[in-house]
């Protein structure tokens, strides 16, 4: 008997072999970031859960005790229930769990961040919009074959360039293939990086 996914989700299935892990911002829902997601691959499966923490009444995948600043034990237990979560999804809609690309914003990035830290075999790329560094991890994972593009506004008033740069420099230590892009924008998303996100997923055979 297939295992059932555990998290209030969103699955629509695609035409190729990859599944993009489509993970909101706080207060957003599994159906926030569905249309981006067909906007960054019109073929790929899209699998969207919805965080589990509520901050506010608003779902959040972990806890934090203010901003910017994360409760990490927390972190580290969300993250490994949301990488069981997609070796359950694999299974249970029969998609490939080798083909997983994290597209995340904000909290989900971080969370995505978190995964390939803690759990690297979980995802195969990511796409992380407006992310920080979430925690260091343990040990350092092996990260070679890993593709991350990460996407940051040079005026957002949450995460500093310099936050993005301490990120790509600890994926790239632990062997990923790290694009980071800087657009003149806030902590929202525009469409030049949606734009720019959707090219390096296509570049990417």
């Amino acid at each position: 008997m297939r295992p059932v996914p555990d998290f209030i989700h969103e699955f629509v299935p695609g035409r190729s072999e990859r599944t993009l892990l489509l993970l909101h911002g706080t207060g957003g829902n599994e159906r926030d970031l569905l249309s981006l997601g067909r906007e960054l691959d019109q073929n790929a499966s899209l699998l969207s859960p919805r965080g589990q923490v509520l901050e506010n009444g608003m779902p959040r995948f972990f806890r934090r005790l203010a901003e910017g600043v994360f409760d990490l034990e927390d972190l580290k237990r969300r993250t490994h229930e949301l990488a069981d979560f997609v070796a359950a999804a694999a299974e249970h809609y029969q998609f490939s769990a080798e083909q997983v690309i994290a597209v995340g914003y904000s909290n989900g990035a971080n969370i995505a961040a978190s995964i390939l830290l803690l759990r690297p075999q979980t995802l195969h790329g990511a796409i992380l919009f407006r992310a920080m560094v979430p925690l260091m991890p343990p040990a350092q994972p092996d990260l070679s074959s890993v593709r991350v593009w990460i996407g940051a506004g040079d005026q957002d008033p949450i995460i500093p360039t310099s936050e993005s740069q301490r990120l790509a420099e600890l994926l790239r230590g632990s062997g990923a293939d790290v694009t980071v892009r800087f657009f003149n924008a806030g902590h929202n998303l525009t469409n030049d990086e949606i734009e720019a996100a959707r090219d390096w997923l296509k570049s990417w055979v």
